[in-house]
């Protein structure tokens, strides 16, 4: 069993930690260390069990309280080489441990896995943790488009965190001007409410429990829009399970995990 804390997702700041067995992983920190405490008194979260905080990609909105924390904390810094690179004057006395597609770290009770993502950062990564007892949750935003290895990365997950980011009408007739709006379309932005409802018909399975829309846009989205478009292409794949949408300002309440009987995580190799 996994219990899930979403601690705030949007363009000012993304957060969130599973914990399992006294142990709590965090992933990004892209608020400061006094807010990242914050919430997560405010969810229940003791952030003396993190022990260790694995980081999407280096944009200040994942990674700005990486570093301080780390070294309140004294835990390593799990994140891609190129990631690493981009943040070594922050990180120089951090304990690093790479992440990447060939990479499988451990940090008991927890198994992480990663893989590239599509998104104009230097090394992201969209990320999968799981549990001996079979929980697992991946998580996948700042991604433009979803890849081959970002479906066989969330492919028969019991939660998954996704990025809802944009209501495509919404975008285009927004004040962004237009070079900021292909930006955000292209293949190194953001996914639409739409791709991310295609992608999580194409991922569900009978397994999958949870569902987090995540990273949504305070100008080009709203939770309801974003429920709107997903939710009923979820109940068309078959899924029965709960669909929550994270919030910017305030985090949301602990969401448990637990895997459906007979489910079992697949390390890839």
């Amino acid at each position: 069993m996994i219990t899930l804390y979403m601690l705030g997702s949007g363009s000012r700041g993304n957060c969130c930690a599973v914990e399992s067995e006294g142990v709590a992983l965090l992933i990004d920190a892209g608020f400061s260390i006094r807010e990242v405490e914050r919430r997560a008194e405010a969810a229940g979260l003791d952030v003396g069990r993190v022990a260790g905080i694995a980081l999407t990609h280096e944009h200040g909105d994942h990674s700005c309280g990486a570093a301080g924390l780390a070294r309140r904390l004294r835990v390593p810094v799990l994140t891609a080489r190129g990631t690493w690179n981009r943040l070594a004057s922050r990180l120089a006395d951090v304990e690093h441990r790479p992440l990447g597609l060939c990479d499988t770290v451990e940090l008991p009770p927890f198994v992480i896995r990663a893989c590239p993502t599509s998104h104009d950062a230097f090394d992201p990564l969209a990320i999968a943790v799981c549990t001996s007892d079979g929980t697992s949750v991946g998580l996948a935003y700042d991604l433009g488009r979803a890849t081959a290895g970002v479906r066989h990365l969330l492919r028969n997950l019991t939660a998954i965190i996704l990025e809802s980011n944009h209501d495509e009408v919404q975008l285009r007739t927004s004040d962004y001007p237009p070079v900021v709006q292909r930006r955000i379309a292209g293949s190194g932005g953001h996914l639409s409410n739409r791709a991310a409802a295609q992608l999580l018909r194409e991922l569900h399975h009978p397994g999958l429990g949870v569902v987090v829309l995540a990273h949504l846009s305070q100008q080009c989205n709203s939770a309801a829009d974003a429920r709107a478009t997903v939710g009923p292409a979820l109940r068309r794949a078959g899924f029965r399970g709960a669909l929550h949408v994270a919030d910017q300002d305030q985090p949301l309440p602990p969401i448990v995990i637990a895997p459906a009987e007979g489910m079992q995580f697949a390390l890839a190799l």
